[in-house]
């Protein structure tokens, strides 16, 4: 089944932020993670490089480790699938 916008809620509830508002623009971002689990075997962060190496790799799995970090400086993370609350 993948990751959908209720796991996202979930996830972001977890850690005090919210899903981005605009639900079509979530969607496509887990589309892009839901896609990079398909072929790549996790959920990957669908706007950061994939370099195969998976201790390097493991850093970008959604969310991955700079979220919190880019949250509060942009108020959303990288993607945008986050938001600060």
């Amino acid at each position: 089944m993948g990751r959908t916008l209720e796991t996202a809620e979930k996830i972001a509830n977890k850690k005090g932020w919210k899903v981005n508002p605009d639900r079509k623009a979530a969607q496509e971002i887990i589309d892009g993670l839901n896609k990079n689990k398909e072929i790549k075997g996790r959920y990957y962060c669908p706007c950061k490089l994939v370099t195969g190496d998976p201790e390097v790799d493991k850093d970008i799995i959604c969310p991955c480790k700079d979220s919190q970090k880019e949250i509060d400086a942009m108020g959303h993370c990288h993607c945008g699938l986050f938001y600060k609350k």
